[in-house]
């Protein structure tokens, strides 16, 4: 199978249904695990220098359906980094007190400080997209939800 390897920039559209969940970008599984650990020891010399700089933080995103491979992954990618630079958060079922505030009261709570990595399994996009798919709350809920999300992207 030609390889459909993606190379995404800011502001590029990705269709994921029109990429071969199989395709390995035309390397072997030794070749990447190679790469992996040079990419691995690069993150980590960059995380030093984050932390050092203290002003920016980075955010990592794992958003996948059950059993999609987030802990797998999320555990790979760690086990090069220093796990004082790090912040993580998993966002399940909301709290009472996760209801009583907007909601994204409980994904600002947890945005990384200043010099650290933050790395969400999963996201506040679970409030958005999936109370609409599975009909959980009516259209003006969910359509209010997407507004206001894509507004704080935009600020």
């Amino acid at each position: 199978m030609k390889s459909t390897a993606v190379k995404a920039r800011p502001g590029d559209k990705i269709r994921l249904s029109k990429i071969d969940p199989g395709d390995t970008g035309g390397m072997s599984k030794e070749e990447a695990c190679t790469r992996f650990v040079d990419l691995r020891e690069e993150v980590s010399l960059l995380q030093e220098k984050l932390f050092a700089e203290h002003e920016r933080s980075l955010l990592i995103l794992f958003q996948a359906m059950d059993t999609g491979g987030k802990d797998g992954a999320l555990k790979a990618l760690c086990s090069g980094l220093n796990p004082a630079g790090l912040e993580v958060a998993r966002f399940q079922a909301p709290t009472l007190a996760e209801l009583d505030h907007d909601f994204l009261w409980r994904a600002h709570k947890v945005t990384p400080t200043k010099g650290m990595i933050g790395i969400w399994n999963r996201s506040h996009y679970e409030d958005v997209l999936v109370v609409r798919v599975h009909k959980l709350v009516i259209k003006k809920v969910w359509k209010a939800r997407y507004d206001r999300s894509i507004a704080s992207k935009k600020s």
